[in-house]
């Protein structure tokens, strides 16, 4: 099985966690799955942005980012973040290759547009060339890909674009051919109104969670990115996961496991409506 896997900034901070998170990468590796890793870096972004003294602005959760604070996300997610992370995979026998947009011409971005507020070099995924991804995983390799990337018609010494990680994992999933995307978090799974987990969820009973206020805060934009991958890849695994376990992603795999996203049209009425039930 061909797996994308997402995962935080917040998962890569320090040695030990990351340390867990590339055996569990290795595992699935043993088990004869190619993977493809998608990672943030939002904190260590922020550290160093703040020692820059640079000044900070988010509109829905995106940071607003100028041309100074654009050099600092290249800095952090395509050298700092994605380079200590390919070492540590290296520490457990995987083979890594750290990329991002630019390398290989793997994928540009667009500039990303909403209402009444420039964001300034904040993108979304434009163009992908795969042939790079498909050589690596054929040569048994694993891309770990840091998601900052040049506009596709950007002037020389244009700033990269800074991407939100969960949504690029989505069109790069699609892009890249996978069978799964898993977002592996510090969350078991999505949670009911009574903190159980809920095996399955549609788009229209994510719909319900928001609208009662059972889903808030930090599973907000958890639920928004699994979503638009659903969009993205519908016949894939599209699934929220715990990250913490050194079987992490093969517990994953599994339907004891966290919550998968399915479409509307996959899920009889009758068992959406018992998901949600209180």
């Amino acid at each position: 099985m061909r797996i994308l896997v997402k995962i935080g900034g917040a998962q890569l901070e320090e040695a030990g966690p990351r340390h867990v998170l590339c055996k569990a990468l290795a595992r699935a590796r043993a088990e004869g799955h190619e993977l493809i890793v998608v990672h943030g870096g939002g904190n260590q972004i922020r550290q160093l942005s703040r020692a820059l003294q640079l000044p900070e602005q988010y509109h829905d959760g995106l940071r607003v980012t100028d041309a100074r604070t654009a050099e600092v996300v290249l800095m952090v997610l395509g050298g700092l973040v994605n380079r200590t992370l390919v070492a540590s995979l290296q520490r457990c026998s995987v083979p890594a290759v750290g990329l991002c947009g630019a390398d290989g011409g793997l994928f540009s971005a667009q500039k990303l547009e909403r209402p009444g507020v420039d964001l300034g070099f904040v993108g979304t995924v434009d163009q992908v060339r795969p042939q790079l991804v498909r050589t690596l995983l054929a040569s048994g390799h694993v891309p770990v890909i840091a998601t900052v990337a040049p506009g596709r018609s950007a002037d020389e010494g244009a700033p990269f674009f800074n991407l939100n990680a969960d949504h690029a994992a989505g069109p790069l999933c699609r892009a890249f051919g996978c069978d799964a995307l898993l977002f592996l978090t510090d969350v078991p799974a999505v949670l009911d109104a009574d903190k159980q987990r809920l095996p399955l969820l549609t788009p229209a009973a994510c719909a319900r969670l928001i609208a009662a206020g059972t889903a808030t805060g930090g599973m907000l934009p958890k639920l928004d990115a699994a979503l638009l991958a659903l969009r993205d890849n519908p016949r894939a695994l599209v699934k929220i996961a715990p990250g913490g376990s050194a079987d992490a992603v093969l517990q994953a795999l599994r339907e004891t496991t966290g919550t998968t996203f399915t479409p509307d049209s996959d899920i009889p009425s009758s068992e959406t409506a018992e998901t949600h039930h209180g």
